[in-house]
């Protein structure tokens, strides 16, 4: 092995061993091999991989679906061979121009095309935040995409805690034991929300057991059915992206809002007919479907870490897979049908 000194770092300028594709596809295109450790970048950092969580967005990229991603990810295939965004790990080399971090913090952030099913990884140092000492890593990695996506979804809905004598709003979360789900339903019970949720069967008692008030098994229970009513809920989070829009609108009340987490659609554009129709649908509504575009929001992935170390926020990971076995945990987020998050640990 050689190393090279770069800032006051010691780095490894050999290969590591990594999960890549070479051509868009399910979880079989991923395979173990050895590529270059990559060089931090000014306003780079180089991280060594302890953690990393795995989600929906990481398939899409994987699958190459809707076609409309590969304009940003690579037309033939990814650019970033290596799957994984969200990342908890050591800096052990700085790039030029970083300050705010050094070598031997402990982070957490989002890395911004992937990378993190790998020994190593770069990551701007401005996505990054500290990891609380008393929080593992494996838990500290799943909350940046899951989290925030969840957390965003709440403000855009305007679900806050209710002033001193008002009465609580009310909430419907459709698809509420899957990664998002299960953050959505506690951050807004924490909000002193009374939480409605739509899941599957099996999962309801966990729903509970995070804060909804009450759950309906989502095969017999949908938008339109009597037990959700109509103009009930102040806001609605649609993260299963499958109910008519009609549908999803007529469950809130004046001033109410439908929050479009995620869509269905076809294999070219995906979910961009569905959320164009939510904004025409919405012209001149007092019901308004509103898409979300969640981002990597450093702060409020800060407020999460916290929330988690204080045991707040209690993070669902459904399976930790050893990093030898990061293949079979892509398969498991393919099938679509995980419980909370799932989990890569490097170490």
């Amino acid at each position: 092995m050689s190393e090279t000194r770069h800032g006051s770092a010691s780095l490894r300028t050999d290969s590591m061993p990594a999960w890549t594709q070479h051509r868009y596809g399910d979880a079989d295109t991923v395979a173990l091999e050895n590529i270059d450790v990559p060089a931090p970048r000014r306003g780079e950092v180089l991280l060594r991989l302890r953690a990393t969580g795995l989600n929906n967005g990481d398939i899409r990229v994987m699958r190459g679906e809707p076609l409309l991603v590969r304009l940003a990810f690579g037309l033939r295939r990814p650019r970033q061979a290596v799957r994984g965004m969200d990342a908890a790990a050591t800096v052990v080399g700085i790039g030029d121009g970083v300050t705010e971090l050094a070598v031997g913090d402990e982070v957490v952030g989002e890395l911004p095309a992937g990378g993190g099913l790998a020994m190593y990884a770069v990551c701007p140092a401005s996505r990054l935040v500290a990891r609380p000492a008393q929080l593992d890593a494996a838990v500290a990695a799943s909350l940046p995409v899951a989290g925030g996506t969840a957390w965003q979804a709440l403000a855009l809905g305007r679900v806050v805690a209710p002033p001193a004598g008002a009465p609580p709003q009310r909430v419907l979360i459709i698809g509420a034991s899957g990664g998002v789900g299960t953050f959505a339903v506690q951050l807004a019970a924490g909000r002193g929300a009374e939480v409605w949720a739509l899941c599957g069967d099996r999962n309801r008692a966990l729903v509970e057991g995070l804060g909804a008030a009450r759950t309906f098994d989502y095969r017999t229970v949908q938008p339109g059915s009597a037990e959700l009513g109509e103009g009930r809920f102040d806001a609605v989070l649609d993260i299963a992206g499958t109910a008519p829009l009609r549908a999803l609108r007529r469950l809130v009340r004046e001033g109410g809002h439908v929050v479009l987490v995620s869509g269905e659609g076809g294999r070219v554009f995906g979910p961009i007919g569905r959320l164009a129709a939510a904004s025409v649908l919405s012209i001149g509504s007092k019901r308004a479907l509103r898409p979300l575009a969640a981002v990597a929001k450093p702060d409020v992935l800060a407020e999460l870490l916290e929330l988690a170390a204080a045991g707040s926020l209690r993070p669902v990971i459904e399976t930790r897979f050893p990093f030898a076995e990061a293949g079979t945990a892509l398969a498991r987020v393919a099938d679509g049908h995980v419980v909370g998050k799932v989990v890569v640990a490097a170490d």
